[in-house]
């Protein structure tokens, strides 16, 4: 055996322990980089060799290799930040940035992202951060057969993942879209102030004057027995007062009467003036009927709660007279359920009437009004038989309802024993204003609070994993990229399908463990040091060798 098969194998020795130093001091170097996941080294054998013996064909090793170093992704430590776009990641999962106006896409567990001054949220390299754009739906007519149902995707947004970028950091103003009411209605007789022998449910419809004086304002203060007013906005961020007016039905002039049931009319109403509605090319503001948006009436069980309720709103084919029943039909509901009715302040062209198969939504016009009953069913109001005069009078069996399926919310109004009381209102639109701070959740929803009070959904963050991490090829600048030994980057949502939750004010640091690094790099300080010694070792036996001739 030559002894100089025993130098090349001390250096082999030298060479892998020295390449493990470069690891181990690669790691105690980036010992406090943000995101930064650290790497070891796993030693092999490098080749043997046959040679013979007593016990016939036996192998020497000749030396070591290096085997593979794999990445250690193991969950760093949370350092608390100041910043609201500083995000860490509790769990499995990368954050995907892209070069802007390029298709290089990289992934990070490194979190420190600012906007940059056009709105773009960037990591410090100026590569873009990737998420779900959240858009704010309105409310949409159900179809004629569809069932109205609910979805709950963990993804808020739509499409694919987009850059995240704020521009002009404002929010336009927002016409409002949804009006919740709830309240309880007294149920102690007295509540009837408005009455009208031959069309009980409809006192507070018949009784309303869109033309107002000085004197006779549109509705008098005996004429309804409870009213509750709320803000809303059209599509330039305009304030109007929207007023509901409710009125007790007195069941002595109700024919056809169910035992136990109590019944309350109720309209929905604007300022007459600021009413923009046009039917047949004329004014709704110049007519009685300006200002009445819709005309219903709720029905209560014996036991105070909501059971049924209608609700009619002006034929988009409506005659001359806009006071008569005969004009008005029942709504149509909305996607989510509840009775649609449309304020049009700003008198924008066929945006003035809910009727399915027209272009009623024109400017986003419509609203949703949610006093607590939701339609569940197949049908729409339009699929029933139309409204007609014939179908007003004292019977309750000709009241049209919202329908035989519906669901009662956790919030519903009511009628007990007790004052009338507004227990809750609120409504979704919103005037101009400007971006004061952001959030973000652990869903890794990015919220912006805005000027005007309210708080929008811009974006969600979209979170990557991989089928083989240990096989992403690190770039540098805390950056991996994909290859095919790594697989596909899955995307998906932060906290769900196992993908970790995002902190916001968050920043995860280095995963090194110092103590361990410097256990490591003793032992390979000693595995060095013992090769350099095989190479010494055999430099004397071969000195002996050469000596041999003297």
């Amino acid at each position: 055996m030559s002894l100089t098969a025993s130098m090349w194998t001390g250096i082999s020795g030298l060479l892998a322990h020295g390449e493990k130093m470069n690891v181990l001091g690669n790691n105690i170097a980036n010992v406090n980089t943000i995101g930064f996941k650290g790497a070891r080294m796993d030693f092999e054998d490098f080749i043997n060799q046959d040679i013979n013996s007593a016990a016939g064909v036996t192998q020497v090793g000749r030396g070591v290799a290096i085997g593979a170093i794999y990445g250690d992704f193991s969950q760093g430590a949370f350092e608390t930040t100041t910043e609201a776009t500083d995000l860490a990641i509790g769990g499995n999962g990368f954050f995907q940035v892209k070069v802007k106006g390029e298709e290089s896409v990289y992934y990070t567990r490194a979190g420190n992202f600012r906007f940059d001054k056009d709105g773009y949220l960037v990591d410090p390299h100026g590569y873009v951060l990737q998420g779900w754009q959240i858009s704010t739906p309105r409310p949409s007519l159900a179809t004629s057969t569809a069932q109205v149902t609910s979805t709950s995707s963990a993804i808020k947004g739509s499409g694919v993942p987009v850059d995240i970028r704020l521009q002009g950091f404002t929010a336009e103003p927002k016409h409002t879209s949804n009006v919740s009411i709830i309240t309880n209605l007294d149920a102690r007789d007295g509540g009837d102030k408005s009455t009208d022998v031959n069309n009980p449910f409809f006192s507070l419809f018949s009784n309303w004057n869109g033309q107002p004086t000085a004197n006779n304002p549109p509705l008098g203060e005996n004429a309804f027995a409870y009213q509750t007013t709320i803000k809303v906005y059209d599509e330039g961020g305009t304030a109007h007062n929207l007023t509901v007016y409710f009125d007790q039905v007195n069941v002595d002039s109700i024919s056809n009467e169910a035992s136990g049931r109590r019944y309350w009319e109720y309209i929905v109403t604007v300022d007459p003036s600021e009413d923009g509605r046009i039917f047949n090319g004329t004014k709704v503001n110049t007519t009685g009927a300006a200002g009445l948006l819709m005309s219903g009436t709720l029905t209560f069980d014996s036991s105070g709660q909501l059971v049924d309720q209608s609700a009619y709103t002006l034929k988009s084919n409506a005659g001359a007279d806009l006071k008569q029943l005969s004009n008005w039909s029942p709504t149509a509901f909305s996607t989510n359920g509840y009775p649609l009715f449309t304020a049009n302040f700003s008198s924008l062209s066929n945006a003035s009437y809910v009727t399915p198969g027209f272009a009623e939504d024109v400017g986003g016009t419509l609203m949703e009004l949610n006093l607590g009953l939701k339609f569940k069913g197949t049908q729409t109001f339009a699929d029933r038989a139309n409204f007609d005069a014939s179908m007003v009078g004292t019977d309750t069996t000709q009241l049209m309802s919202l329908g035989s399926t519906t669901e009662r919310q956790s919030s519903a109004t009511t009628s007990f024993a007790g004052a009338s009381s507004t227990l809750l209102q609120s409504q979704d639109g919103y005037t101009f204003g400007f971006l004061q701070n952001v959030s973000v959740d652990r869903d890794g929803i990015l919220r912006g609070r805005y000027s005007n009070g309210v708080i929008l959904d811009l974006y969600q963050i979209t979170l990557y994993d991989f089928q083989s991490e240990h096989n992403l090829r690190r770039e540098g600048g805390n950056l991996f990229s994909a290859t095919r030994d790594s697989g596909e980057a899955l995307p998906g949502p932060a906290n769900k399908n196992g993908l970790g939750a995002v902190y916001s004010n968050s920043l995860e640091q280095s995963n090194v463990d110092l103590a361990k690094e410097f256990v490591h790099m003793i032992t390979t300080q000693r595995g060095f040091q013992s090769n350099s010694k095989v190479i010494t070792t055999t430099d004397t036996m071969l000195e002996v060798v050469i000596q041999m001739k003297r």
